[in-house]
């Protein structure tokens, strides 16, 4: 069975160095399910921290499900990921360095269930995001020429 995309976090490759991915489960109400289903969601400014021995995702926006009733939960209220207790307690020796934070590239439905791929990153510098930039357009350059040959 395929995995259903449903968001992705295409600024963090940018904004930040991936190290360790890790494939979480989403705690997840009934209509937010609905909602995902619908393909409608955002984690763009979303991060996820270590608290007490458990993960939580912040600011993960799933909007409302227009037809359910009217106890919907808040689109920006903070989820709980489903991890192994190893992983989680990788991630919060890795967190606790100076740096690093964790941040959702994905999110998909596998198997039926709601998961989210997270990534250990970095934030880079400016000068770093310049450099890659420039690698960018010189093989965008590059692309041009050989097609122009052809």
């Amino acid at each position: 069975m395929a995995e259903k995309l449903i968001a992705t976090n295409r600024e963090a490759r940018f904004e930040y160095s991936l190290f360790d991915t890790y494939e979480a489960g989403i705690e997840l109400k009934g209509c937010e399910v609905k909602s995902l289903r619908e393909g409608s969601a955002s984690i763009k400014e979303s991060f996820a921290r270590v608290d007490k021995g458990e993960v939580y995702l912040y600011n993960m926006h799933i909007p409302p499900y227009e037809y359910a009733n009217i106890n919907q939960p808040d689109p920006k209220r903070i989820r709980k990921l489903l991890l192994k207790k190893g992983e989680i307690n990788k991630l919060s020796a890795q967190t606790s360095q100076r740096g690093f934070t964790i941040i959702p590239t994905k999110v998909y439905f596998k198997k039926g269930f709601a998961k989210v791929e997270i990534a250990l990153a970095k934030g880079k510098k400016v000068f770093d995001k310049r450099e890659v930039m420039k690698k960018r357009e010189t093989e965008r350059e590059i692309r041009r020429s050989l097609r122009k040959k052809v």
